[in-house]
């Protein structure tokens, strides 16, 4: 599906993308690209980051560089679906990152119960010593606090430090959260207690919710069928709701929250879940 854009409008998507592809560049310069990864959840600015990423490999015939799903345990089917496929065409080499041990600590049930006690040393420190949470037991909820962390910081921290990762790629926007208006193009996150050092890379940061669906339909970017359904950001399934039935590029992009249909109390802890390694 491809749509037509104004000349005026086409010149100002392809600054953008022109912008992008300078700071992908740049990130090749500084880090080989067997030492990177993109994040990619499926959602469109991933994607659409990871669009761009393979065109500057392509255009520069340099390596792609690792790609990574966090599979949280409460996803929709429709993102890893579109990751999988379009890794393999595309020749990413992807990596699935899983906390294994907290999902069968629940029995691979939402709202169970998990027992602090049943869970190895390093999801045990993360909980004392990072969250500085002295419980006995918490209930399996991906978007929680304590279920944001164990979930999605935690399986990519521990990526890094395996794969010795030293830079990432991110698909965030300014505009996307209040969290995320001062973020910069790259930021160099220090090692910490159980968190290794990297550096973030976000190519899209200057683009706008309406900038990435006419990127998308200007060059036949895929995207998955949720946001012809009318969902406008995808979190986690059990807790994402959509507001309209309209596809998500009709709706008022530009007078409405972008994130509204997300859990909420989560969108509230941002700032705090981002200090402590979200993305």
């Amino acid at each position: 599906m491809s749509k037509i854009l104004s000349p005026e409008r086409k010149k100002e998507i392809d600054e953008k993308i022109q912008k992008s592809k300078e700071i992908i560049r740049e990130a090749f310069q500084k880090f080989r690209p067997e030492d990177t990864v993109v994040v990619w959840s499926g959602g469109k600015d991933s994607t659409t980051t990871t669009w761009l990423i393979r065109q500057v490999c392509v255009e520069d015939r340099i390596p792609l560089p690792k790609a990574a799903f966090i599979e949280e345990g409460d996803t929709f089917e429709e993102t890893r679906a579109l990751v999988e496929r379009y890794a393999k065409e595309w020749g990413f080499e992807l990596h699935v990152l899983f906390n294994k041990d907290v999902y069968d600590a629940a029995g691979g049930r939402l709202n169970a119960e998990v027992l602090v006690s049943k869970l190895n040393e390093r999801n045990q420190r993360e909980i004392r010593e990072k969250l500085g949470l002295n419980i006995e037991k918490f209930p399996f909820e991906t978007e929680s606090y304590i279920g944001n962390h164990l979930m999605k910081t935690v399986p990519l921290n521990l990526f890094i430090e395996t794969h010795k990762i030293k830079a990432i790629f991110q698909g965030i926007r300014w505009d996307e959260h209040p969290a995320r208006r001062n973020d910069k193009y790259f930021e160099y996150v220090p090692e910490g207690h159980l968190q290794p050092a990297h550096t973030r890379i976000r190519p899209i940061l200057h683009f706008r919710e309406r900038d990435i669906w006419d990127t998308i339909f200007a060059y036949n970017i895929p995207f998955v069928s949720l946001y012809y359904k009318g969902y406008r950001s995808l979190g986690a399934k059990s807790t994402t709701i959509k507001l309209s039935d309209k596809p998500a590029w009709e709706q008022d992009l530009e007078h409405t929250p972008e994130r509204a249909g997300r859990r909420q109390d989560k969108e509230q802890m941002m700032q705090r879940l981002r200090e402590l390694g979200y993305m």
